[in-house]
């Protein structure tokens, strides 16, 4: 019998996810620590992806199938929380204690749950953590994909209610998860990617390419960046970065030109100035050149090392 501090809630929207949704079926139905809910909602989909959620709700009642009117078309960012939050208005279960936005192309162990709760009930500052991703590459082998300790990974957003709460859940735009894990800070709550062998899960597409390519994905994310509010320093140094990684120097390239692209079409910013101030002092501590706002009390000893 779960605690009740150990309530959790997931919400996965989905469109055309026939190909990997089973993995993540599998992956949740073998958990150690179960959800009291798994919302799946049906974005559209014209593959079998209903079918699948279908049939693993015969033998499990705590997954549910949410059917959403089909805009034509996978939209990506304000897309993909349109359809978490018509999940979110339909959750059943109104004493929990954790939320979860889930992707439906990813894969990971048995005691995903159960491990990460641990972290939690050690950490009572941490609002909002994930663990690690991994691409399969073509041998088999796993390849991590590159991520900050105190950025969440997107593909399976795990957030404390109170914190949820907190930072008013996601905004309806691009960029949404690094405006969420940014707030947390700002309201006193800190957000971990985690590294340990129990939280390890392999995402299935790389990050970014679910809509017309990885190259119009990293476009979407240098606009995601000019919405958020990046400082052109920090996205000058992201592009850097990621000329190193699939699809090697293109991919940053394309992260930088779709920040100016923004930029010179004068598109809308997320429009709070303490944010923005916020954001621009973490990411000149990143850069070496300056220091965060926030002052959020250590964690314990080794805690996340």
């Amino acid at each position: 019998m779960q605690e009740k501090k150990h309530r959790i809630v997931i919400i996965s929207p989905v469109r055309d996810e026939e190909s990997y949704l089973p993995d993540t079926v599998r992956s949740l139905i073998n958990q150690t620590v179960k959800p009291v809910e798994w919302v799946v909602v049906d974005d559209g989909s014209s593959d079998r992806t209903a079918d699948i959620v279908r049939e693993a709700a015969k033998e499990h009642p705590w997954i549910r199938l949410e059917p959403k009117p089909d805009r034509g078309v996978r939209v990506v960012g304000p897309g993909v929380v349109e359809a978490f939050y018509f999940g979110y208005e339909r959750i059943r279960s109104s004493d929990y204690d954790f939320i979860c936005k889930m992707d439906g192309d990813i894969e990971f162990g048995p005691k995903y749950f159960e491990t990460l709760l641990t972290f939690f009930d050690r950490d009572p500052y941490l609002g909002a953590a994930s663990g690690k991703p991994f691409q399969q590459e073509e041998d088999g082998s796993l390849k991590e994909e590159r991520h900050n300790d105190e950025m969440v990974a997107g593909m399976i957003n795990f957030y404390r209610k109170k914190c949820f709460e907190d930072i008013g859940g996601f905004v309806r735009q691009v960029h949404w998860d690094g405006i969420a894990f940014h707030r947390a800070r700002m309201f006193g709550w800190r957000t971990r990617s985690i590294r340990h062998p129990d939280l390890d899960f392999i995402h299935e597409r790389l990050m970014g390419s679910s809509h017309k390519g990885i190259v119009t994905g990293r476009l979407r994310w240098g606009r995601g960046q000019y919405f958020m509010g990046t400082h052109p320093l920090f996205v000058l140094a992201i592009g850097l970065y990621r000329m190193f990684e699939k699809p090697f120097l293109v991919g940053g390239i394309c992260i930088v030109a779709g920040y100016v692209k923004a930029m010179w079409e004068g598109m809308e910013r997320y429009d709070d100035p303490e944010f923005r101030r916020s954001l621009h002092a973490w990411q000149f501590e990143r850069l070496k050149l300056g220091k965060r706002l926030e002052k959020i009390p250590a964690p314990e000893e080794g805690l996340y090392t």
